[in-house]
C-alpha cells in the first residue's frame, strides 16, 4: 500500500495496532491507533503493541468497540487472565471449548 492508503486505513480505525513495512529497506514501524490517531509508534513488536493498546484502553477508561467487544473480552479475560470470574455467555462457552 502507498502512504495515502495507509493513512486512510488508519483514519478508519477506532482502536488497533499496525505494522508498516518499508519495501525498499528492512525497516518497519509498529504502533497503536486510538480514535484514528497514531498514539504510539516505533514499538518493538506486535505483542508489545497489543499490551500497550490494552493499557491505554484501561488507563483512558475507554469502552471496547461494539463490534469487537467479544474479541477484546477473550483477550482480557482468557488470554491475559484479568477479571476471569465475570465472563459473558459467549466467552464462557469459548473458554469451556478451549479447556475441554
Amino acid at each position: 500500500m502507498d502512504e495515502a492508503a495507509i493513512n486512510e486505513a488508519i483514519e478508519d480505525t477506532t482502536v488497533g495496532t499496525y505494522l508498516k513495512e518499508e519495501a525498499s529497506a528492512d525497516e518497519q514501524e509498529i504502533g497503536v491507533v486510538l480514535e484514528s490517531i497514531r498514539v504510539m509508534t516505533n514499538l518493538d513488536n506486535i505483542a508489545f503493541a497489543v499490551v500497550m493498546l490494552f493499557g491505554l484502553i484501561y488507563a483512558l477508561n475507554l469502552a471496547y468497540p461494539a463490534d469487537l467487544h467479544y474479541t477484546f473480552e477473550v483477550f482480557q479475560k482468557i488470554f491475559m487472565e484479568l477479571d476471569g470470574g465475570k465472563l459473558s455467555n459467549k466467552v464462557l462457552a469459548l473458554k469451556n471449548h478451549f479447556f475441554e
